[in-house]
């Protein structure tokens, strides 16, 4: 299916052209560097590496976020007359709901109960990716509160051309729910949990603000996590070899297909982002006996570090922990960025030092009685998120304070 839209208006008293594109390739990768988040220090927005131009550009020259995998990019641009890109949305048309993380089946089953078809249905998000980021892109030669919305309302428009049923927008910054709930979107919470640097000068001085329990239980994963001749390493930049990729993608192989049947990502993808953003990647290689046995693979942005796939070849007792959790908290505090994301879901991470946080999506549904249905549902959903958060927080591993 293929899709355009071209919409006439005023944004700050200049007249721009709201435009979809349904290939990223072809946009300029000067321009979209120039968009919030997108690229470092540029307009104040902290540079997040999943909305960079390298690695939305490798999701769809690997094949990965194609028409052909159910992701048809229907990229919103916010455009001056004479073709440059001011604003922008990730987007695209969806043939199902996969690799999204923010979970809509049992919406998709209610609507075609009822007679209705759920799909396809547009999906603004970084495929694959559940990290929160800005989505509704913006640079600094147009005012952004305008930029926004212009984008929400262009993304409703296009839901409403297109006939489709929805229009999603996950893992969204906070100033961008903002202008979509003021567009009309319906706000929804989930929970993920991360790490805070509170300024540690190494490891150690993060174990001593934990109980004294908790603290002895770390210490002993980690030992036992490196017995049997198991020793780390972090590979960065030209550390990224054809050799070093083959090994962590074999590990990334076994873990997605036991955990939902067929890998997402192939193995040209890491072959791109290695050999164009090699500098924002960090693996966590665990070796034994002169052999990679497991990996992780982190993304370094501005001011954190994002955890994303893990896997093993070999199971030692306490290895996930060590390389996923304490490794990714060692090198955070060593580079002194402020947060790890260690990815969706998992309680088991609050005991290791990581605490929840809300994460936030906004919904479009044009039909009103499944709009007012699921309006509903998500008052109650947020209601039930905060207060399992703060049961979680009184369970925080960090010593009580008076």
């Amino acid at each position: 299916m293929r899709a355009s839209a071209e919409t006439q208006g005023q944004a700050s008293g200049n007249e721009f052209v709201l435009r979809v594109r349904d290939r990223f390739g072809g946009i300029d990768r000067g321009a979209w560097r120039k968009l919030s988040g997108a690229a470092p220090g540029n307009g104040g927005t902290p540079y997040n590496p999943f909305v960079s131009h390298a690695f939305l550009g490798a999701l769809e020259e690997s094949g990965c976020a194609t028409a052909d995998t159910g992701w048809l990019p229907q990229f919103l641009a916010l455009e001056t007359p004479g073709g440059e890109i001011v604003a922008a949305l990730p987007c695209y048309l969806k043939s199902h709901s996969q690799g999204e993380y923010v979970f809509d089946h049992g919406w998709a089953d209610a609507y075609e109960r009822a007679g209705g078809r759920y799909y396809p249905k547009l999906q603004s998000s970084v495929p694959f990716t559940p990290v929160t980021g800005p989505r509704l892109l913006v640079s600094n030669t147009i005012d952004h509160d305008t930029a926004r919305r212009a984008l929400a309302d262009g993304l409703k428009a296009l839901t409403e051309r297109l006939g489709v049923s929805s229009a999603h927008v996950t893992f969204a910054s906070t100033p961008d729910i903002a202008a979509l709930e003021g567009a009309g979107f319906l706000h929804r919470t989930d929970q993920q949990f991360h790490f805070s640097n509170e300024g540690y000068a190494d490891f150690d001085a993060f174990l001593e603000t934990l109980s004294s329990r908790k603290r002895k239980n770390i210490r002993k994963e980690r030992q036992t996590a490196r017995a049997n001749g198991i020793s780390i390493e972090w590979l960065t930049g030209n550390d990224l070899t054809e050799s070093v990729m083959d090994a962590f993608y074999e590990f990334y192989v076994d873990t997605g297909s036991r955990k939902w049947g067929r890998p997402y990502l192939n193995r040209d993808f890491y072959s791109r982002i290695a050999e164009t953003m090699a500098d924002d990647i960090l693996l966590v290689m665990a070796r034994r006996e002169g052999r990679y046995i497991a990996g992780a693979i982190n993304f370094i942005g501005e001011d954190r570090l994002f955890g994303r796939h893990w896997g093993c070849i070999e199971h030692h007792p306490c290895l996930h922990f060590e390389v996923c959790y304490y490794q990714a908290i060692e090198f955070a505090i060593a580079s002194r960025l402020g947060y790890v994301e260690a990815g969706a879901q998992g309680e088991h991470k609050l005991a290791r030092g990581y605490l929840p946080v809300t994460t936030h999506s906004a919904h479009y549904i044009p039909y009103e009685g499944f709009r007012d249905a699921v309006e509903r549902y998500l008052e109650h959903e947020r209601e039930d998120v905060g207060r399992f958060s703060e049961l979680l927080a009184g369970h925080a591993p960090f010593k009580k304070q008076d």
